[in-house]
């Protein structure tokens, strides 16, 4: 597990740097250090991380965070995106749980986000060791568990999409005004 990191903000309150120090991660300051092969989370690809990206990981494949402050998430994805081929993912929403955006649907730290994916391909004690560094790390799996545990279960990436509107109060593509 890796994780790009930009320094937008406070290194003492970030996850991502947290959990390299405890050896959970190794942390790119640059992204040319960054894995070639394997998948990046990023919130803004439109593709959810599904069961058919699975085998890109079990398959030696690198997971990836984008470690950037939310204020400037365009502009870092839009950079990064540039400069890697790594294929692009986002995750079905969540809870966050860490204090900066606790409650939040969907704006999870990059501890939660890596966390999520191990979850979600079955390295459920993995993702815990992930998040146990944190006070606020089991409160994730507490908030969360329903939903994670169907997008777990989940056969395809478009299963697991219509998913989301059973937990979560977001309009359907087709419900959205234009």
């Amino acid at each position: 597990m890796h994780a790009i990191w930009l320094a937008q903000d406070d290194p003492k309150k970030n996850t991502a740097v947290l959990a390299a120090k405890r050896g959970d991660i190794k942390l790119h300051k640059k992204i040319k250090t960054a894995p070639r092969r394997g998948i990046i989370l990023e919130p803004l690809c439109g593709k959810v991380f599904g069961p058919e990206d699975h085998n890109i990981l079990l398959g030696g494949g690198s997971l990836v965070g984008l470690d950037c402050s939310w204020v400037h998430i365009e502009s870092s994805v839009e950079e990064v995106m540039r400069r890697t081929r790594l294929v692009p993912r986002m995750l079905p929403l969540l809870l966050a749980a860490n204090p900066v955006n606790w409650g939040k649907p969907g704006k999870l730290s990059t501890a939660e986000a890596l966390a999520t994916v191990l979850y979600l391909i079955g390295r459920v004690k993995q993702a815990r060791q992930v998040l146990g560094a944190f006070r606020w790390g089991e409160r994730f799996f507490e908030l969360n568990k329903e939903p994670l545990e169907a997008y777990a279960a989940a056969s395809s990436s478009s299963e697991l999409v219509a998913l989301q509107f059973e937990f979560f109060d977001i309009d359907r593509p087709e419900e959205q005004s234009t």
